[in-house]
């Protein structure tokens, strides 16, 4: 099982693989707001867990294992963001808020989160009932 700071890195190179095409330890160090020689050590020791192959000068390229924790990884994200947007958190602090509480959810946690966004999805009278009552609230 992947360290969170592990989680972090092959969840920028799942994205910057799927945007790009491919990923670049420059790209993954100003993503990660990191230095490339910090880059460069934790993709050595993502190479000799098996999440990616790494060749100097040569490139990245998540194995079959990392790209299915990264794909995961990506869903536990965005999953957080649109339950944070559907519970009213300001939108310039979702992303930061996610970042800091993605690491210490379980995943049991995570797939009820998932239940019940799914759940307010499903019909729209309910996300307006929530935004109504959190109206109601900010007023008292």
């Amino acid at each position: 099982m992947p360290t969170p700071s592990m989680e972090d890195y092959i969840e920028q190179i799942y994205i910057l693989m799927d945007q790009k095409g491919y990923a670049r330890s420059s790209d993954i160090a100003e993503r990660l707001k990191v230095h490339p020689s910090s880059v460069t050590k934790m993709v050595k020791k993502l190479d000799e867990e098996n999440f990616l192959h790494y060749e100097k000068y040569r490139g990245i390229i998540l194995t079959e294992k990392g790209e299915k924790i990264g794909k995961r990884l990506v869903y536990r994200h965005e999953l957080l963001e649109q339950f944070l947007a559907i519970i009213g958190t300001e939108e310039e602090s979702i992303y930061e808020e996610v970042e800091g509480i993605e690491h210490h959810l379980s995943w049991d946690s995570i797939f009820r989160i998932g239940d019940l966004v799914e759940y307010f999805q499903q019909d729209k009278t309910r996300l307006e009932a929530l935004k109504h009552i959190q109206n109601k609230n900010k007023k008292t």
